[in-house]
């Protein structure tokens, strides 16, 4: 079988820019080079081809990039394909800070993947760091990507869900304040973050999935000295989770749950804010830490850090974390049970 024809048998994953004045593009030509990237899946970058070639010629990278009018655009070894939304901003980008047509142009790839994949014309999407501020100041008032996406996809009960150093961490509040945090937890929604966490376990590792859930507080709680989150919210919740079949236990102690699941005791912990979750995988796998969102019709992977406008345009930025997310959005896409 001839490498072209190899190729086009592999999963098409849509490759979003994210911010233009961020690290994004950057980290997308960078990763869509590494051959384990190619070896799993035909990148399409969605995006603008002019901002990629740019920084092809400034890294001197060893493939080329030519803009594409559709997915199925043939194209010869050695190039990749940018897909360019007619809706996308034609002024200038703006480097290393926020800006609202960077915001705009960020927010237009992001729609234009999401349809292609409703569509079914490519497998997976995976999607580059974002700013919210500057998606806000042109207009588009979503929190983040996750939010953004379950919008498109007629309002998907979606959650956000972190791999990486042996981990896999569901996040039960996402982009809220940390005060914020106990008033919005509610026994119903940990029942369906449980349900969707062990629907894609069933669906992607090939078991039905050994859960655990965090306590909000110190210890747990400790019997109700350092709060009632626990027993009031978080207790009932998995106890109606286990009702209905799921393997679960919680709530439990934070602080030693994440080494019970890298030690192989659970295959996902449920945590209840966005840094209780974060903190242990980014440690444990800073550049290799990939989120993936639960719940969409299609599958979506991202990096796990952000749009570091402090680098921008410096060709310094690591590309680990977007190959490992590309990477992972093509053996999900595919069926593969593990990273």
């Amino acid at each position: 079988m001839s490498h072209e024809s190899a190729a086009s048998r592999l999963p098409i994953v849509a490759i979003t820019l994210g911010d233009p004045g961020g690290i994004g593009p950057e980290i997308v030509a960078k990763a869509v080079c590494r051959e384990e990237v190619r070896r799993v899946c035909r990148p399409l970058i969605v995006g603008d081809s002019v901002l990629v070639r740019d920084i092809d010629r400034s890294l001197q990278l060893p493939l080329d990039y030519d803009a594409v009018s559709d997915v199925d655009t043939a194209l010869p070894a050695g190039i990749v394909g940018v897909l360019e939304p007619p809706d996308t901003p034609r002024a200038s980008f703006v480097q290393g800070r926020v800006a609202a047509v960077n915001g705009d142009a960020a927010y237009c790839w992001i729609v234009a993947a999401a349809r292609l994949a409703l569509e079914g014309r490519v497998a997976a999407v995976c999607t580059a760091p974002i700013s919210k501020e500057a998606m806000l100041a042109a207009g588009h008032s979503f929190p983040g990507h996750t939010e953004l996406l379950a919008d498109l996809c007629g309002g998907a009960d979606v959650r956000m869900m972190l791999e990486g150093g042996g981990l896999r961490v569901v996040l039960e509040t996402i982009h809220v304040a940390i005060a914020e945090v106990p008033s919005r937890l509610c026994a119903s929604r940990i029942e369906q973050s449980l349900a969707i966490a062990r629907d894609w376990g069933r669906r992607h590792l090939g078991t039905d999935p050994l859960m655990a859930v965090c306590g909000l507080n110190p210890h747990a709680g400790e019997g109700g000295r350092f709060g009632r989150e626990e027993a009031d919210i978080i207790a009932p919740a998995v106890a109606a989770a286990r009702a209905a079949g799921a393997r679960v236990a919680g709530p439990l102690p934070a602080d030693t749950v994440f080494h019970r699941a890298r030690s192989g005791e659970f295959h996902m912990v449920l945590a209840m804010y966005h840094d209780q979750g974060l903190i242990p995988v980014k440690t444990l796998d800073f550049h290799g830490g990939v989120n993936i969102t639960l719940g969409l019709p299609f599958v979506r992977t991202s990096p796990d850090h952000g749009t570091a406008f402090d680098i921008a345009g410096r060709g310094v930025a690591d590309d680990s974390s977007m190959a490992a997310a590309i990477v992972r959005a093509a053996t999900l896409a595919r069926g593969a049970a593990r990273p």
